[in-house]
């Protein structure tokens, strides 16, 4: 891996002066080289990518600065409207430099939701009109930082550097995490589990809350019908549980969110609260970081989600909470008054050692969950 301080250092003087994107594990170390050394107003984490595409390109008109912006390449989908109807140079001609982690690289064994994606990376690029090279080589990475600059400035318009993994992050990944005394994610889900049972269904987020919810499901003694794992498509699990809530009235819909995930796109809780179906139940596990990308902080303890939640229609707690009893008290309260209700539960970072990779056959979940939606009505 290339030494992030000595890469910055060349980007500086090749000309590249401001960074907004979205954290990605294989560009971990990039991200928060970033985050701990650049001031902010010159580094954006943005909520999405698409927003982060918008953000380096006010950020080029205000500055004529050709900006960089980093995400995974499952984000080129929130990328894309922008890219091809801003600043692609059949409109307004913008240059930018992309910075994309290579999740399904089809020369390296990745997950099922990785796969697609990964094949499809170069060919995106491809067919929208994007110059691109691969990082792939430490020796080359500056290089290839250089001609992306002068490409994006020739033409005026974006160009993007396809990372694979190990150039811009370290093989595996060391994350210590902070002391606490709050619950950590697996224990919050754990206590919910007590409340509620195994007749409600239950969604987890993008991340590491999906090995936890799978995992204490079992520790329960329940099947896995009742559980939906969103692996991939992050910030859109509460619209999945909004979609299930409206189609099975009868059946109260527990939805494991977390606060970058639900940031990400935030206009879903105006959605949910347009609707309101009474068996919603959003809780947001909130850590205030980036946890399974490297840690870098997010906006989840920054904003007041609580508020937010209040002003979409949701029935919420006065604030944020953080003990046990209180999230069971608030759980048995929201179950009762069946209204769609929201909670924001902070809790500490980190994952325990021995928690089990997750192991699913996705059909067969998906058609586990379909039958008992069937079987309970």
């Amino acid at each position: 891996m290339i030494s992030q301080k000595n890469l910055y250092q060349d980007l500086m003087k090749i000309g590249i002066r401001f960074f907004t994107g979205v954290p990605d594990s294989l560009l971990n170390d990039f991200c928060l080289y970033l985050s701990n050394h650049v001031p902010d107003g010159l580094h954006v984490m943005a909520a999405n990518e698409g927003n982060a595409i918008a953000i380096a390109a006010g950020n080029y008109m205000a500055t004529g600065n050709i900006p960089l912006v980093y995400m995974q390449n499952s984000g080129i989908g929130n990328a894309t409207n922008p890219l091809l109807s801003l600043v692609h140079d059949t409109v307004y001609s913008i240059p930018m430099i992309l910075v994309i982690g290579w999740r399904g690289d089809p020369e390296v064994k990745d997950h099922a939701q990785h796969k697609k994606q990964g094949e499809l990376t170069p060919v995106l690029m491809e067919d929208m009109d994007i110059p691109c090279k691969v990082l792939d080589d430490d020796l080359t990475v500056v290089e290839k930082f250089k001609w992306a600059y002068d490409k994006a400035k020739e033409l005026s318009s974006p160009v993007a550097l396809i990372a694979k993994k190990g150039i811009l992050t370290q093989k595996e990944k060391h994350q210590e995490y902070p002391e606490s005394n709050l619950m950590n994610r697996e224990e919050a889900i754990s206590a919910v589990i007590d409340v509620l049972g195994d007749s409600v269904v239950y969604l987890a987020t993008t991340g590491r809350a999906t090995r936890e919810l799978h995992e204490q499901l079992a520790i329960h003694g329940y099947g896995r019908d009742c559980e939906f794992l969103n692996v991939g498509a992050m910030g859109h699990v509460s619209s999945i549980g909004l979609g299930m809530a409206l189609g099975a009235p009868g059946k109260n819909i527990v939805v494991f969110d977390g606060d970058a995930s639900a940031v990400m796109h935030m206009g879903a809780l105006a959605t949910n609260g347009r609707y309101r179906p009474g068996n919603l139940l959003h809780i947001v596990l909130n850590n205030g970081v980036n946890e399974s990308v490297g840690g870098q902080k997010s906006a989840g303890q920054v904003v007041d989600l609580t508020a937010v939640a209040r002003a979409c229609n949701y029935e919420v707690p006065p604030s944020w909470i953080e003990r046990k009893d209180e999230l069971q008290q608030f759980v048995k309260e929201a179950c009762l008054h069946g209204k769609m209700s929201f909670v924001d539960v902070h809790v500490r970072q980190g994952i325990r050692s021995d928690m089990p990779k997750l192991q699913i056959k996705h059909k067969e979940q998906k058609d586990a969950l379909v039958r008992f939606f069937n079987t309970s009505k």
